[in-house]
């Protein structure tokens, strides 16, 4: 029925984000208006859809003030075309201006309609396209101006631009705190700020209606005091939610009276008597500073530069591929620019990877400042790799260090090549699933005041957490440094962030990253309040745990695989430093583990693109993160809602991955048929532990099909939808900055396909046959394996009897010695247990899922253990050989290493 289309309402709350409402509101109009021709128009209601037209040109003006494109003013207008009764003109204005926004058009000021003469007609003259490309961006003018005044700044910045630039951006102007910190968040597009001192707090709008878009604003506490001048204010907050921005500030106070934090907080300062064409300038220059990349643009110049190659490489320059008879597929497939930028040159306007003075090592330091650490270093084979630096660097020999048991296996390698001896934490396990969160605060603090109990934590050296899991549970980072410098002040923190390189560009999962928190810290223990505090809560008869300030120092690292979820070629990853010790005592030291691990000949196109991919998340990261997890939230929406869907799939919620007690927040869900969306900002502020939504766990085990077999049989073999983790019950997936929305539509589309074989086969089936699927189906939903705990050491491999710390080491390298192992398999471990042997693993046994060493050399091999060994459907298990068994020590060999073992201890 005609009309019918228009009649959805549209309530905030229905929508995750300000994007989705905004795009549905556009969307919403546009139908509208595509009813407007007269003769249809007649015939339907104008009442309803006079209302309808009238809510969203309302949404629209509260929307549309925080965006220079299409902007307030253009609302007004065709707000004023639909008044005059000019339809027609209204209709197509509509209309272009929804596909200019949906095709992202105007950014490369194009347009991207069949009415762009009619559009020019309507449109002001600062508002028509110029054909050149040029980067489109937009600044906010903060300033308390009258309408007038308005204008006046307009044609000011107008004047000033021109389309030989290589850049061009459209002005919003705002007057108040409130209003410049909402733009921020709605508007990606906003990459400089131009702040005048005497502003207001609050906005003169009526926030009511996204309200629910605007929840991280509400952490933003503003001192008392930092209200006396506000524009410096908005400039210390628009560095902590959004650092990459270009700030600006035009104030009225002398130099003299400017303080330095005023100074350190904005690119320039500028004074109300200074021409916008300085302003102009400057925000140009900053916005060409971000968009340099050293590295890539120098391995550019040096691909054009002509050249003769007698050097390593013949494949340098494409000379023995497109040479060749036989290789010239593999010439076209890759083209030519990839081989003009092979080559072993490190001079010639490139740069050493193990040395960098030049454009690499410019190109790092532009990396530390965008991932907010104080230095950074470029790895180009894996964060296996990079942990494996990091962990050589720190920790020696009879170092402790304090270690996630399920985190990934280049940990444990790394322990077994600089020496030191773990001590392994319990994650909290969750059965259900077959799968494990992360380890509790209380577990690390009681080990770690074991340890110091038993005279060890003088030898503790580091603690090492994966943040985030596989599975998407991310640490309270902050809570938990604190907690453990309260303990021991001169922790070294160790952060695997191989899966949360992405979490540095938006606000609300910011706050749970290594090097936000390490700075945040570093300035809380300086900060003269917390000083006074400290010494206030000393003099109390029983003060309360607190980190001293006069020893305390903070020293994080964080590894990633910025490969994995932003831009960059396979196995790029960073390692990123936040040592207040490091240029004193570690520099030397992690340079040569970081030579000792580094390839000589570095693939510079990894190094390339780890530049670029730095260039991009200053620019668009915030808007391509919220991106992903706005994709992540649609998917869990719909597969949550779909009543053909839950028959065989079920989202893990949060409420299933992360235990009642961890969630002070109280929050189950961020997505609820009956409530919509919940607002996860508390969650993400104050709970242990909360869910990243892009990674989206999927309960299968209603299908009869374990994990494995899900992945491979329905998903890559029948629709080439790759994943990368399973459990004997769930299938895990992750949206990232390349999620599109169609990929979200043609997964849904492909769970709904196997739902259908699903029916058919068991239709097909034979009473039999149904039996034993339902046998699955029990086996995968109510009869899940034990997850066992880490048991313990053997004592032949205990650094001190009875303390937590074994010499993996020492058991890894014994096991060369062939004689003094042997294999057993695991349908013969349990009666070999039952008559008294202590099975005593000699390798690491790692099945895939999940990923991880359910066994360690050194390590006895428990009852729970075996159970969970032997209920393991996979049958990719390394470390495990099907035709011999397990590597384990001999008792002899055992024997005499306890033996050994005695007599030094007796000696010493």
């Amino acid at each position: 029925m005609k009309g019918e289309g228009v009649k959805q309402k549209f309530k905030a709350k229905n929508y995750f984000n300000i994007a989705q409402y905004r795009s549905d509101t556009w969307n919403n109009l546009k139908l509208i208006a595509s009813y407007f021709r007269q003769d249809e128009f007649e015939k339907l209601e104008r009442r309803e859809f006079k209302e309808k037209i009238e809510a969203s040109f309302k949404t629209l003006k509260v929307i549309e003030k925080y965006f220079a494109y299409p902007g307030l003013d253009f609302i007004k207008r065709i707000e004023a075309m639909y008044s005059k009764g000019e339809y027609g003109a209204f209709t197509h204005t509509v209309s272009d201006v929804v596909k200019s926004l949906v095709s992202e058009s105007y950014r490369t000021n194009r347009l991207a309609t069949e009415t762009e003469d009619k559009r020019r007609k309507m449109l002001k003259e600062e508002e028509q396209v110029n054909q050149k490309k040029q980067h489109y961006f937009e600044v906010i003018f903060v300033d308390e101006l009258q309408s007038e005044d308005k204008e006046i700044i307009y044609e000011k910045f107008e004047d000033v631009k021109s389309s030989k630039e290589q850049f061009t951006y459209k002005v919003i102007i705002l007057s108040n705190l409130q209003d410049a910190l909402i733009a921020l968040l709605f508007n990606p597009n906003i990459q400089a700020c131009v702040i005048r001192s005497g502003i207001s707090f609050d906005s003169k709008n009526d926030l009511s209606e996204i309200s629910p878009f605007i929840g991280p604003l509400n952490k933003v506490k503003i001192k008392e005091r930092a209200k006396m001048d506000l524009g410096h204010t908005l400039g210390e907050v628009i560095n902590a939610l959004r650092p990459e921005l270009d700030l600006f500030y035009i104030s009225d106070l002398a130099v003299s009276q400017l303080d330095h934090k005023t100074l350190n907080c904005f690119n320039r300062i500028f004074y109300r008597t200074e021409d916008l064409q300085e302003i102009h300038l400057s925000i140009l220059y900053a916005i060409k500073e971000r968009y340099n990349t050293p590295f890539f643009s120098a391995l550019m110049d040096y691909s054009r530069k002509p050249t003769g190659v007698f050097h390593a490489m013949p494949i340098s320059r494409g000379n023995s591929i497109f040479r060749s008879q036989w290789l010239q597929d593999f010439g076209e497939f890759y083209g030519r620019n990839i081989f003009l930028a092979e080559t072993s040159a490190t001079t010639g306007g490139l740069d050493s990877l193990l040395q960098p003075t030049g454009p690499l090592k410019k190109a790092q330091e532009m990396a530390s400042k965008a991932y907010g650490s104080k230095e950074t270093f470029f790895v180009t084979n894996g964060t296996s790799t990079a942990n494996k630096i990091v962990l050589q660097a720190l920790v020696k020999p009879d170092d402790l260090v304090l270690i996630d048991r399920d985190c990934h296996k280049s940990h444990h390698y790394g322990l077994v090549l600089s020496g030191a001896l773990p001590v392994y934490l319990d994650s909290y396990p969750v059965p259900e699933y077959s799968m494990y969160g992360a380890v509790p605060l209380e577990e690390i603090k009681k080990k770690l005041l074991g340890l110091k109990e038993a005279g060890r934590l003088d030898r503790v050296k580091m603690l090492l957490l994966t943040n985030c899991t596989f599975d998407g549970i991310v640490y309270n980072v902050q809570m938990v440094m604190e907690e453990i410098l309260k303990i021991k002040p001169d922790m070294v923190f160790l952060w695997d962030e191989a899966w949360f390189a992405f979490a540095g560009f938006t606000p609300v999962y910011k706050q749970r990253t290594a090097m936000y928190s390490a700075k945040l810290l570093s300035k809380k223990f300086k900060s003269d309040s917390y000083k006074k505090k400290y010494k206030a809560n000393q003099k109390l008869e029983n003060p309360l745990p607190m980190v001293n300030p006069d020893e305390v120092k903070i020293r994080v690292y964080a590894t990633q695989s910025t490969h994995k979820t932003l831009s960059s070629l396979r196995q790029g990853s960073m390692i990123h430093i936040y040592d207040e010790l490091f240029k004193r005592n570690v520099e030397d030291l992690f340079l040569e583990a970081y030579k000792t691990h580094i390839s000589t000949s570095p693939n510079y196109q990894i190094l390339a693109s780890l530049d670029a991919g730095r260039r991009q998340v200053q620019f668009e990261g915030y808007e391509m993160v919220e991106k992903s997890i706005e994709m992540a939230m649609v998917l869990r929406s719909k597969i949550m809602t779909h009543q053909r869907l839950k028959k065989y799939f079920e989202i893990l919620t949060v409420k299933n991955n992360i235990p009642e007690e961890f969630r002070k927040s109280g929050i189950t869900n961020y997505f609820s048929e009956k409530d919509g969306w919940v607002r996860m900002e508390e969650a993400w502020s104050e709970d242990e532990f909360v869910l990243d939504p892009t990674k989206i766990n999927l309960f299968i085990g209603k299908t009869g099909v374990d994990g494995d077999t899900f992945k491979n049989k329905f998903l890559m073999d029948q629709f080439g939808i790759q994943i990368n983790k399973t459990s004997r019950n769930t299938v895990l997936f992750m949206t990232n900055i390349g999620t599109t929305r169609s990929s979200v539509a043609y997964l849904i589309s492909v769970l709904l396909k196997i739902a259908d074989q699903l029916d058919e086969q068991r239709e097909a089936m034979s009473k039999a046959q149904l039996e034993i699927m339902d046998k699955n189906v029990h086996s995968l939903t109510l009869d899940t394996p034990p997850l066992p705990d880490f048991s313990r050491f053997h004592s032949s491999f205990q650094a001190v009897p009875g303390v937590p710390g074994g010499n993996i080491r020492e058991a890894y390298f014994l096991a060369y010695e062939e004689e003094k192992c042997e294999y057993i398999k695991r349908s013969e471990c349990k009666a070999a247990m039952e008559s008294g042997r202590e099975i005593v693993s000699a390798s690491f046994v790692i099945p895939y899922p999940p990923g991880f060493p359910i066994l360690v050399p050194g390590q006895i091999l428990s009852k729970d253990i075996l159970e969970f060994f032997i209920k393991l459907d996979v049958t990719e298990i390394h470390g495990y050989r099907a035709d011999l068994g397990i590597k384990i020590f001999t008792d002899a060999a055992l024997n005499r290493k306890q033996t050994a073992t005695a007599m030094m201890g007796a000696k010493i």
